[in-house]
């Protein structure tokens, strides 16, 4: 005899958490969509917020400087690129010389700077053992926090006269070099102290030794970054510490180089009170470095604002309007390589 089983209820097609069913019995498409939380709303409003105002900081700081220099601009023109005098009561002004001076000062500086940082974040990052790293470390940021002024001071009554027989030394031996010549109007070479005091080199070397502190840090944090894997892959393969270095760590860091060292220049291109305590101002375009002589855009701020008219006021606000200019130039480029050479990019 056969037993007829009673009907049992379909089973369910969709589960209870998987979005439902709707009114007609069929599954209630679920939203892919997150809505995020309230941290995060937050978090997404500073940072917008925050980068907001930078910028609007930025913009309103260049509109006002080219607002104030609107008057010198006028009478000048292009020429207040290309004129070397300064005499603003005259109407005859540019900052030929003072931006030359500017540009090799922080060459000097890069030259002296880009080599130290490399090789003490690399001593850092590498060699030396986790208890002395930690104190050097403080060492190079407590650098960094040091006033320029002091910098300044230090380079005025030490370095200044201690590295005049440096200073004669190179121009003696590489005197054929023009940049390295010291010489006078009638082209004899000049060996007397005085020559060779309160020049772009020195003011360089005092620009160097600032920028080095944050230009390490940037390094040796890209350096300290690279994989522990390719590290030990490199050992593996019988590298040494240096082909591990130049195989893995520089290529990885090559970002943080990159934005160290332009860092560095941006800061070596606006220093004031080092340069200022340092260098004997002139109006002239010095191309021998070791020479008496030379100026920079900061310092001349520094030493003409207190007694210029109005119309010289204006010719600073050009003068700083053109610094400004070239700052952010810097900065965009750097931006840009940066971009371009993404650390750990290109590891081989």
């Amino acid at each position: 005899m056969t037993r007829t089983l009673p009907d049992v209820p379909a089973a369910r097609t969709t589960l209870p958490g998987a979005g439902g069913d709707s009114e007609g019995g069929r599954p209630r498409k679920r939203s892919l969509l997150a809505r995020p939380s309230r941290s995060d709303s937050v978090f997404r409003w500073v940072s917008y917020s925050a980068g907001s105002v930078t910028v609007g900081i930025m913009l309103a700081v260049g509109l006002f400087l080219a607002i104030r220099a609107g008057d010198a601009l006028k009478v000048t023109g292009f020429s207040f690129l290309t004129e070397t005098e300064w005499s603003p009561e005259t109407h005859k002004f540019g900052i030929a010389a003072v931006l030359a001076g500017t540009v090799t000062i922080a060459l000097i500086a890069m030259a002296v700077a880009i080599p130290l940082a490399l090789g003490t974040s690399l001593l850092i990052s590498e060699i030396v053992p986790p208890k002395l790293k930690t104190l050097l470390i403080s060492l190079v940021d407590l650098m960094a926090a040091v006033p320029s002024v002091v910098y300044g001071l230090f380079g005025l009554f030490f370095l200044q006269e201690n590295i005049v027989p440096v200073s004669r030394w190179i121009s003696s031996h590489f005197g054929w070099i023009p940049i390295f010549a010291v010489t006078d109007d009638k082209g004899r070479q000049l060996t007397e102290a005085s020559a060779f005091t309160s020049s772009a080199f020195i003011a360089g070397l005092v620009v160097a030794l600032m920028v080095v502190p944050t230009q390490t840090s940037v390094m040796r944090e890209a350096f300290s970054q690279a994989p522990a894997g390719e590290r030990e892959g490199a050992y593996a393969l019988g590298s040494t510490r240096w082909g591990m270095i130049r195989s893995v760590v520089l290529p990885f860091g090559r970002g943080g180089i990159i934005g160290g060292t332009m860092l560095g220049l941006g800061r070596a291109l606006g220093e004031t009170i080092a340069v200022y305590l340092i260098i004997s101002p002139t109006f002239d375009i010095n191309l021998q470095v070791l020479k008496t002589g030379s100026n920079s855009v900061s310092a001349l701020i520094a030493t003409r604002y207190g007694e210029a008219s109005t119309f010289g006021l204006s010719a600073l606000m050009a003068a700083g309007l053109v610094l400004f200019l070239m700052t952010l130039v810097v900065n965009f480029t750097a931006s840009s390589i940066v971009a371009r050479s993404r650390s750990g990019a290109q590891t081989s």
